[in-house]
């Protein structure tokens, strides 16, 4: 499968601390992709650089072969990379449609004089990008919750509006940071098959940090393994949770071997797993 985006050597430092050490990563078209490690690893600091929250000290990120190191946000999100957030991140005073609106705004191509004089042209994108909208609205089962203010959500549907805002930027790539996180098993298992079909029907690439083992395992085609910023391990999900590295940086130890049907939810810390008892 072709590659939809490459990062060399990407490295990233805070002062004296080492928050991502010379990555290499690669995620093929159509592939759904988890990254896991410890709290600390270096996981959204990856995001951030993806997406051009940070810029690298070095290496380079390549999607579809562009690097994008020095772009700014806005002008990756163009290009077909967007995102949410671990921490919600919504427009809370304003609707729901108009939260997915927003997301929509980087595909527009009205200028200044377009908004001030209100030509055809402009007027016929609005309609098309509020068609959009709703079509996104539906596509996340929020029907019927457009005009609402978007705090007044439950917790679960505002994770799908900011998968909605996401997905109204026409990604090519998209990246969840944590999207069960605060959810029960219920919502969890709902936002589970929602994310395959997002693949199945839109056909996305989709590249997610998670810390819920039973989601990674259960949806991803390959993980990817980041302890102290640096990628340890990478493989299918029966390799990635047999390998004695990543047993390691979970757990302190090489003496358990972890079973996919026990494995536990919502692993946060060393702590949580050791509390696990694994088998």
């Amino acid at each position: 499968m072709e590659t939809i985006l490459k990062t060399i050597n990407i490295t990233k430092t805070f002062g004296g601390l080492i928050a991502l050490n010379q990555v290499n990563f690669e995620i093929k078209r159509g592939m759904i992709v988890g990254i896991i490690g410890p709290n600390g690893a270096g996981k959204t600091t990856f995001f951030n650089c993806l997406t051009g929250v940070y810029t690298p000290d070095s290496g380079e990120i390549l999607f579809n072969g562009t690097n994008i190191n020095r772009l700014k946000s806005h002008q990756i999100a163009r290009l077909g990379i967007s995102r949410t957030f671990q921490n919600i991140r919504l427009f809370n005073n304003m609707t729901v449609l108009e939260n997915i609106l927003a997301g929509h705004h980087c595909r527009m191509r009205a200028g200044l004089w377009g908004v001030l004089t209100r030509n055809k042209r402009t007027l016929r994108e609005e309609k098309d990008s509020y068609a959009k909208a709703r079509d996104f609205l539906n596509f996340v089962d929020l029907k019927g919750k457009g005009d609402r203010i978007a705090k007044t959500l439950s917790y679960g549907d505002q994770r799908r509006l900011e998968i909605a805002r996401a997905l109204a930027a026409e990604p090519q790539l998209l990246l969840l940071d944590e999207p069960t996180a605060g959810m029960n098993p219920s919502e969890t298992g709902k936002l589970t098959q929602f994310v395959k079909r997002i693949r199945e029907e839109l056909g996305l690439s989709i590249l997610l940090i998670e810390h819920d083992m039973r989601v990674i395992m259960e949806i991803s085609d390959k993980v990817t393994v980041l302890d102290y910023g640096a990628r340890i391990s990478e493989g299918t999900p029966l390799q990635v949770q047999k390998d004695p590295k990543v047993i390691e940086a979970y757990l302190g130890c090489q003496e358990i071997i972890i079973n996919k049907s026990n494995y536990p939810a919502n692993i946060h810390s060393n702590t949580d797993l050791k509390s696990a008892s694994l088998k």
